[in-house]
């Protein structure tokens, strides 16, 4: 009969509900599983830095400040392409500088206080006395020299190291051909192997000049390597010209090279 059973019925259900807690526990209290040797912990997720923004070097320098064109401005350049308007133009405020000079040593008021300190910069700094071979040359001194290096050297020749009146640097009262003192290499390349030459490539910016005609940059002044001839454009534009590395006024200004006379 059904209620004979009742006992052990109940005795099963005990048992089983015994058995069920057991293995309950034994999973509950199992300890976490190692990581077996040739399994690797996930590595841990990781951040990579942000690169540092540089800021770029800008330039604000004015070059519309003065004129290229204007000849009685300091940065005037005349070239081959450029001749001086008027051709004859002659300077208004040339004065002899306080220097010792070899012969015609006028030139430009402002230009002239400035070679003032650079020769007494080279003296006191080691390199030696410098001296001023020539300085500024009229429209027909020009002429004259111009004519004799043609008879002497051949057009070709003459024109590479001498220009034509109207074309000259020296013509603006801005320039100066330079030597040392007692003169050696003058008006020669092997002056900027000399200690006042070596001296001056480093230094003329510093006082507002730089050597005019590099070397190596013929195709753009369209004059052979001139280590002796220091031109004056004030020291805004030496010492911007000097800190971007730009070695002529042609590629300072984006102006066309003047390798020769187109005429």
């Amino acid at each position: 009969m059904p209620v004979a059973h009742t006992p052990r019925i109940l005795s099963l259900m005990m048992a089983a509900t015994v058995v069920v807690g057991l293995v309950v526990g034994v999973v509950a209290c199992a300890p976490e599983r190692a990581p077996t040797a040739s399994e690797s912990p996930s590595p841990s997720p990781t951040v990579s830095a942000l690169p540092t923004p540089v800021e770029k070097v800008k330039s604000f320098f004015d070059t519309g400040r003065y004129s290229i064109d204007d000849p009685t401005s300091i940065w005037v350049v005349n070239d081959k392409i450029r001749p001086l308007n008027p051709l004859d133009y002659v300077p208004q405020d040339m004065v002899t500088p306080n220097v010792r000079y070899i012969s015609s040593p006028l030139i430009r008021t402002e230009a002239a206080g400035a070679i003032e300190k650079l020769f007494a910069a080279s003296a006191a700094e080691g390199a030696g006395e410098l001296q001023i071979q020539n300085a500024y040359r009229s429209f027909a001194v020009q002429t004259s020299i111009h004519n004799r290096l043609i008879a002497q050297l051949g057009k070709a020749k003459a024109q590479a190291q001498s220009a034509r009146p109207g074309y000259s640097e020296h013509q603006t009262g801005l320039t100066a051909d330079v030597v040392g003192r007692p003169a050696v290499c003058s008006i020669q390349a092997c002056f900027g192997t000399t200690p006042q030459g070596a001296w001056l490539a480093k230094n003329a910016w510093r006082f507002g000049f730089v050597i005019r005609y590099p070397e190596g940059k013929t195709a753009v002044t369209g004059y052979i390597y001139e280590p002796w001839h220091i031109r004056y454009v004030g020291t805004d534009l030496s010492t911007e010209m000097h800190n971007t590395g730009i070695l002529t006024l042609e590629e300072f200004f984006g102006l066309p090279p003047a390798p020769d006379y187109t005429s």
